[in-house]
């Protein structure tokens, strides 16, 4: 079979999966089970692989499910033990005393808080944290998972200490033994010197196109939650999202530089907190009184924003006064944020204990039902273990009866039931897709397919495709670290092809594969459930599009630019992304200006 039809046919199910998804709106729950059926027949029909590993990869992707499951389960329930203590009231009326603009509120707590969490743990935890902070200040529950989907960019090819960089690129490009060979003969008799300087390339290429990242959030939280609909009232505070923007990629990018791939993102995110909520409460480039920007009246909300988890409008409301302090009430946070740390710095090691090989430890399903698939979870690792202690500490902390405590963990039960169907087949299908190489056809697993004939269309245009198939990766797997593994050594292939620095073609691959979980189908999902946002990820996905097409187009023309330098500046990389950067500029000399404190 030709490359190119092998390519069409690995393409079908990730086509269908759009049009029931964006195009018809259809729920996970229904359009997930389509592509899972599709996907198990290509593997069986096309790829001629066995039905004991595809069933094999199916309980693999069960497994998986389970352990997403139990990270929401944490979420939801740390997020109703903070309503039901009134945390949540202390921490309206905090944000308030910053700013009532939600603008600015979603540019500090996505961009800027959910940075620094996905740099310490990663793996959709900033979802998992974030977006229910929002609704719990009272954010519409969409508007909240799209912000929280769209941030899931910039920091993610550094979150988890760097885990896509050291295990997604080190463990794909490894797979080469002459790899270690090339890296001697550029200087890097360390494996971990030759990864950090991969590392400053991406940080490079993110912190260019990261640039306009917050200003797309607050503009598509202002087109499809406003009362005008308007990109334009998004795009007025481009002073503040810019100034945002650069407090969090300076400091991203010289850690990166410096330091290594395990800290930009935490780094980044920590250090823009400690300057811009600082400025905005001096009021700098901020709005002026009275020109704030807020949602609409709940009552006027489209019932597809909302979610079993917001509150009524007569409860809670904004005009409540809190009944504790702000260090109270933002302590569970303080908590979660310094678990994560101590449990993922190196230095300190605590992850050979937590993930152990004891049985009790770790729990290990190896060669499922004979197959080479194997699956394992580790319970005191995973940040659902951590959200769940963080709740129990709330407890005492903010001295909350148990009997409320209990009321939230079975509020938490409930909004989990629903929620769980889209992951049962959104995982397994993903597992089937990626575990496809072992077929009696012998073909490549499908998402090689799919990037070998995209490769033999594009030729020397390749760095500005070499994103998208990035995110592809992530689109399919739900994980940056995944994609990394599967195309980094292709993408590395491809580069040396056709002649091109292929370090750069890598990194094009890390930051596309970091782009692409801004739309991937299982983080909505998961991102969905965990503020109770149930059947709606098709119209999520529609309102993230537009972020994840800016964001690997831009950075593949600065890459297709970058491996031109020798052309000159004025090369077609670096035109289109000019290009791209006046669009910018244009939308906002055309926004009405808000006037400044």
């Amino acid at each position: 079979m030709s490359s190119s039809l092998l390519a069409l046919l690995a393409f079908t199910p990730i086509l269908v999966v759009g049009v029931l998804l964006v195009a018809l709106r259809w729920p996970a729950s229904r359009a997930m089970p389509i592509a899972y059926l599709m996907v198990a027949g290509l593997a069986i029909g096309v790829w001629e692989v066995s039905g004991i590993q595809v069933l094999a990869a199916s309980v693999n992707g069960l497994i998986i499910a389970a352990t997403l499951i139990y990270i929401i389960f944490g979420a939801i329930l740390l997020l109703n033990t903070l309503q039901q203590s009134g945390a949540m009231r202390a921490i309206r009326a905090g944000f308030s005393d910053i700013t009532p603009d939600r603008r600015i509120q979603v540019i500090i707590i996505a961009w800027l808080f959910g940075s620094f969490i996905e740099g310490s743990a990663g793996f959709g935890t900033p979802a998992a944290v974030a977006v229910p902070l929002m609704v719990g200040l009272g954010f519409p529950a969409m508007a909240a998972v799209v912000a929280g989907m769209i941030i899931q960019s910039t920091p993610v090819s550094f979150g988890a200490m760097g885990t896509p960089i050291l295990v997604g690129l080190g463990t794909g490009l490894s797979a080469d033994p002459d790899m270690a060979e090339f890296a001697a003969n550029l200087g890097f008799e360390r494996w971990d010197l030759f990864l950090a300087n991969i590392a400053a390339r991406v940080a490079l290429i993110h912190a260019i196109a990261g640039t306009f990242i917050p200003l797309l959030v607050v503009a598509t939280m202002t087109r499809f939650f406003g009362v005008n609909r308007s990109f334009a009232e998004g795009l007025a505070i481009w002073r503040f999202a810019l100034f945002a923007a650069f407090a969090m990629t300076l400091p991203y990018l010289i850690v990166a530089s410096l330091l290594g791939p395990e800290f930009p993102s935490m780094f980044g995110g920590i250090i823009g907190l400690a300057i811009v909520v600082p400025a905005a409460k001096r009021g700098f480039l901020m709005p002026a009184a009275g020109s704030e920007w807020h949602f609409p009246e709940r009552s006027a909300w489209d019932p597809d924003w909302s979610s079993s988890l917001a509150a009524p409008a007569n409860q809670d409301s904004e005009d409540s006064a809190p009944t504790m302090s702000l260090l109270r009430a933002w302590s569970p946070y303080v908590v979660i944020a310094v678990l994560l740390v101590i449990t993922r710095l190196r230095i300190l090691d605590l992850e050979s204990v937590l993930r152990s090989a004891h049985p009790l430890v770790t729990w290990a399903w190896p060669q499922l039902l004979g197959s080479s698939i194997s699956a394992s979870f580790q319970p005191l690792w995973s940040p659902g273990s951590i959200f769940i202690l963080a709740s129990v500490i709330t407890i005492g902390l903010h001295r909350l009866p148990f009997t409320q405590f209990s009321r939230g963990v079975a509020d938490s039960l409930k909004t989990l039931a629903p929620a769980s169907m889209a992951l049962i087949f959104t995982v397994p299908m993903v597992q089937v897709f990626i575990n496809s190489s072992s077929g009696a056809a012998g073909y490549e697993q499908m998402p090689l397919a799919l990037a070998e004939g995209v490769a033999e269309l594009t030729g020397s245009a390749w760095p500005l495709f070499s994103p998208f198939i990035g995110g592809l990766g992530a689109f399919v797997a739900g994980s940056n670290t995944v994609s990394n593994m599967m195309f980094s050594l292709f993408q590395f292939g491809v580069g040396e092809r056709i002649g091109y620095d292929p370090l750069w073609i890598v990194a094009l691959q890390a930051v596309g594969g970091a782009a692409g979980n801004i739309i991937c189908v299982h983080n909505v999902v998961a991102a969905s459930a965990v503020v109770g946002l149930v059947g709606k990820e098709g119209a999520v996905i529609h309102k993230t599009l537009l972020a994840f097409a800016y964001y690997a187009l831009f950075s593949g023309a600065i890459g297709l630019g970058i491996v031109n330098l020798a052309n000159g500046f004025f090369n077609a990389g670096f035109l289109l992304a000019a290009a791209i950067f006046a669009c910018f500029v244009v939308a906002i000399a055309r926004a009405r200006p808000v006037a400044l404190n």
